[in-house]
């Protein structure tokens, strides 16, 4: 019995260690920031993380969620935007980190960078609307503006549909997502960034230049994007 004992203590012990020396491991990859959370900021799109890594305090902005204050976090990655104004707390950051996520073990940030990948085509990150709206006269529809890409890329159109999601002020830019109620294999919402602001639940016709493929980085993609839109 006393031997049984002392081998369940050896196999407790190698397994601490084991796990002890994988915790080292992931918190000495260089690409893993352990940070201390200090100060949380709550927007009706993003919380703001003021965290404090060795001695430097650092901001980081992710998707809305709940953080304790005192509590220790993980991420890799991240967009870092220098100079950012946030119009919605009236306030401006001389740097934000922009994650998918934080998480709360070093194992856990090794998705953050396929997390952050979003084009049109992921459903899982877009809710269809149940909308239908004719198209703007001179217009084209969002189906028809998927299902014929190539032969209008680099051209101006004109499109109208309704505001289903919209951020302000990331990357100098507001972003809209658009619906119309039409759908190419599975391509319902539009991407759009304007300078000018709009609201979700809005009726909104828009003109600007189709970019496709454009790639920010970070894993934030998109297969069809609509530039420097503006109200028509």
């Amino acid at each position: 019995m006393r031997l049984f004992l002392i081998q369940i203590g050896l196999i407790l012990l190698i397994s601490s260690c084991q796990d002890q020396n994988q915790e080292q491991s992931n918190t000495n990859n260089s690409r893993i920031h352990k940070v201390v959370l200090q100060e949380v900021i709550q927007t009706s799109s993003y919380t703001y993380l003021r965290v404090k890594e060795n001695d430097m305090d650092n901001w980081l902005a992710v998707p809305k969620m709940q953080a304790e204050i005192g509590g220790t976090y993980y991420y890799e990655g991240g967009m870092e935007m220098k100079d950012f104004h946030s119009k919605e707390l009236g306030r401006n950051f001389e740097s934000v980190f922009f994650l998918e996520k934080v998480a709360t073990s070093p194992a856990d940030t090794k998705n953050v960078a396929q997390a952050t990948t979003y084009t049109s085509t992921v459903k899982s990150t877009v809710v269809r609307n149940e909308v239908k709206i004719d198209p703007a006269e001179g217009g084209i529809t969002i189906s028809e503006l998927f299902s014929s890409k190539e032969k209008i890329a680099g051209k101006t159109v004109k499109i109208r549909g309704q505001v289903t999601k919209y951020n302000a002020a990331i990357m100098k830019k507001n972003w809209i997502h658009l619906q119309d109620g039409t759908d190419y294999n599975g391509k319902f919402d539009l991407v759009v960034t304007s300078n000018q602001e709009f609201k979700v639940g809005d009726i909104v016709t828009i003109e600007g230049k189709v970019v496709l493929d454009r790639d920010f980085g970070y894993g934030y993609s998109y297969e069809i994007l609509i530039e420097e839109a503006v109200a028509k």
